[in-house]
């Protein structure tokens, strides 16, 4: 269009907030622009027009800052209507003076579309027109785009603080009704401080994280905290898919690590619909071609997310029972958050090659008062990830994956990442709805069952070429895989272990190998992952001790897969159990073989520890004392 008729037009345009707010009818509804983006001036505005108002929705997404047409004073006036119930609209909503509509991130611009929720008013905020006559929706696109293209009176703040974003982010001056120029610093967002709790719950999403993968961060002190570990990991060649980024995301691509180069669709582009930050990141983003902004109807289309291959969804919680069914919008029946865009991303990730769904949440509330895992969910919580859709679960206790899991399985998983406080708490009520069996021991550890200084991962000679193989602390929802350990075995390792010839593993005899304390006990595993994606591991040999205080030596046993014996990992296992008891002050090992054992006899006799052996015959045992 030549400029001289959209600058005409604009010059006609241009009215003041008071004269273009006296353009909205009572009665209508009207949109807000969202988060940091939001016009606050005629924001402003509006509230001061209240009284040529009567019966105003106000629809929004999340908005920041002073929200004066949500004082109760202005009952009469406006009543907004939220699609996420953020911090200055939380009471209003708790006290039933303003609504949430819950619904998915990625419908909502369908609503404003089909007139599903026929838009009377949109107010937005873009930035001066270019050369052409397009202004920029700059960092809040999201369901923006969608509200002004199906509003029937669009009116805009033209604030050239406003970036310049590319994309699907554009707006022609002809599309918009009444300008208001006006200048001010955009709403600035500032993540609370990522303390040691939150920095451990990043570390463990940040262990989650291949090379190549794509991410959904979001904002807040969790996300900052995935990106510094993630400074620290060495991974590489990461891009983004997100809905929604803030200042963390600017090291990550100063430093190399997000790069995009690697994505299946939109390569070399960070993919967001909206942006809440500092100013730093707005100066970074504003006329970025690495930046693509559509709207959420795309972003969050978990056709489009599932297209990029390792896609890694991080979202939050506020509660989780033990069948894996997520709260994340309501505390009780009192409106916290909203759905937002973590279905979308969940099941996204969930369609992605080597995609990963992860839902981070501290493991208590109220001071360490409540647990955040509970047996059931409180009354009047909403499930917005569904049992059926969940897969990791991150608190700083450390990860339970439930995708593909039993109830019991789930409910021994995540009670094994819940507070120790809680565990048998939580333990004893699944027992009393027969999700667990009822001689299930208690939890004795205090700790972690994932405590790094007890992982390492080392690569052996298996039957079918190198394998990497994990040793870690074993947990108790492997007992499963423990079971298929056992059913693996040859009869004569059976017997060699158990020193009699079992055909089933009794329960209580399955529950010793991961009832520890990791005070007197340690049990640790060594695990390969036996599918492409790293998802489904298969236990090939387990290591134990068990400390007799009295005597400050412990009785150590091993048990190796059949095809593994031979090959290191039994050697690497006895190791690890040294390496462990050494640290904590064990002075002796000892062993009790069967006589015809041969190969573990030679085994011990060539750790070069043996001080002390001798043949108790009629106990058919050899006894081995292995000094540390």
């Amino acid at each position: 269009m030549p400029k001289t008729k959209w600058t005409e037009k604009y010059k006609k345009k241009v009215l003041t907030a008071n004269e273009a707010i006296g353009k909205i009818g009572r009665g209508s509804r009207i949109f807000l622009g969202t988060g940091c983006g939001v016009p606050y001036h005629l924001v402003q505005e509006l509230a001061n027009c209240a009284d040529q108002m009567a019966d105003n929705e106000i629809v929004h997404l999340l908005t920041l800052g002073d929200t004066p047409s949500a004082d109760s004073k202005f009952q009469t006036q406006f009543r907004h209507n939220s699609f996420f119930v953020s911090a200055n609209i939380r009471d209003a909503v708790a006290e039933g003076r303003a609504d949430y509509t819950p619904i998915m991130l990625s419908d909502i611009p369908r609503l404003f579309r089909h007139k599903r929720m026929p838009l009377d008013v949109a107010i937005i905020q873009v930035s001066p027109p270019d050369g052409h006559g397009y202004c920029s929706l700059g960092i809040s696109v999201d369901i923006t785009k969608s509200a002004a293209e199906s509003a029937n009176l669009v009116i805009a703040q033209i604030n050239n603080r406003m970036p310049v974003t590319h994309g699907d982010s554009f707006i022609q001056v002809n599309d918009i009704d009444y300008l208001v120029p006006h200048n001010e610093p955009l709403r600035e967002f500032k993540a609370q401080e990522v303390d040691e709790t939150i920095d451990l719950i990043g570390s463990y999403v940040a262990r989650l994280i291949e090379n190549g993968s794509t991410l959904e961060l979001g904002i807040g002190a969790l996300p900052q905290a995935v990106c510094s570990n993630l400074m620290e990991t060495g991974v590489r060649n990461l891009g983004i898919h997100t809905e929604m980024f803030s200042d963390s995301l600017i090291p990550l691509i100063e430093s190399g690590i997000v790069n995009n180069k690697k994505k299946s669709i939109h390569q070399n582009k960070v993919i967001a619909s909206f942006a809440m930050g500092t100013k730093k990141l707005y100066d970074f983003i504003d006329d970025n071609p690495m930046f693509h902004f559509h709207d959420t109807a795309y972003v969050n289309d978990p056709h489009v997310i599932g297209q990029n291959k390792k896609m890694i969804a991080i979202n939050s919680a506020l509660e989780i029972d033990l069948t894996g069914q997520v709260c994340a919008d309501s505390i009780g029946h009192r409106f916290y958050s909203g759905i937002g865009g973590q279905v979308d991303f969940i099941r996204g990730a969930s369609k992605s090659p080597g995609g990963k769904a992860i839902i981070c949440m501290l493991s208590t509330a109220m001071d360490g008062e409540v647990s955040r895992i509970v047996s059931r969910l409180s009354e009047g919580a909403g499930v917005v990830t569904t049992r059926g859709d969940v897969d990791y679960i991150i608190t700083e206790y450390g990860l339970a994956t439930l995708h593909g899991k039993t109830i019991r399985e789930r409910v021994l998983s995540l009670i094994a990442v819940a507070h120790p406080k809680f565990r048998n708490e939580l333990l004893e009520a699944a027992k009393k709805m027969h999700y667990v069996f009822e001689d299930q021991v208690p939890f004795q550890v205090q700790g972690t069952y994932f405590a790094t200084e007890y992982e390492c991962q080392e690569t052996f000679k298996g039957p079918d070429g190198d394998v990497n193989v994990q040793f870690r602390l074993i947990r108790p929802d492997d007992a499963d895989r423990i079971k298929e350990l056992f059913y693996d075995l040859s009869e004569e390792s059976i017997y060699f272990r158990f020193l009699t010839p079992l055909r089933s593993l009794r329960r209580q005899t399955l529950q010793d190998f991961y009832n520890v304390d990791q005070d007197r006990d340690i049990s640790i595993v060594a695990v390969i992952s036996i599918d492409d994606e790293k998802e489904v591991e298969e236990i090939i040999g387990a290591g134990r001790y068990l400390l007799d205080r009295s005597k400050n030596e412990a009785e150590f046993a091993l048990l190796v897969e059949d095809e593994y014996q031979g090959r290191g990992v039994g050697t690497f296992l006895l190791s690890q159990l040294m390496r462990i008891a050494k640290s904590k002050g064990v002075k002796r090992f000892i062993a009790y073989v069967h006589p015809q054992n041969q190969k573990m006899v030679r085994f011990i006799h060539k750790t070069g520890k043996v001080v002390e052996s001798h043949l108790a015959i009629q106990d058919e045992e050899y006894t081995f004392k292995l000094q540390l």
